[in-house]
């Protein structure tokens, strides 16, 4: 059984920072971890991504601001968001890759979400 759930959200003014957390648990192998964010009325967006081999990618919105981390013993990714904007406000995911023990097959999880508020 998976479960991958999301912390570290919060309410902060512009130009501060926060940083998510992701924790992932689960008996298959972990492979990428992203962060995607979804502002009210708008789709769902990519972030940042990070392979078990800790090769980054960021949206062209958020780099030079936001960093992905992941720590592959303890399943669990963090994102430095610092220079935040008012439009950095939305909720925030954790979208999981995994590959089952038993055979080549993929599937992917998603976190709760957690909320990010960034007020001007």
């Amino acid at each position: 059984q998976v479960q991958v759930v999301e912390s570290g959200g919060g309410l902060v003014q512009a130009g501060g920072s926060l940083r998510l957390s992701c924790v992932a648990s689960g008996s298959d192998i972990l492979n990428d971890m992203g962060w995607y964010r979804q502002a009210p009325g708008k789709q769902r967006e990519l972030v940042a991504t990070i392979t078990r081999s800790s090769i980054r990618t960021y949206a062209d919105s958020v780099k030079g601001r936001f960093t992905i981390f992941r720590d592959n013993a303890k399943n669990t990714m963090d994102l430095q968001m610092n220079s935040l904007k008012s439009e950095d406000t939305a909720v925030y995911y954790c979208k999981t890759r995994w590959a089952r023990r038993s055979g080549a097959v993929e599937y992917t999880y998603w976190g709760q979400g957690t909320q990010v508020t960034v007020s001007s």
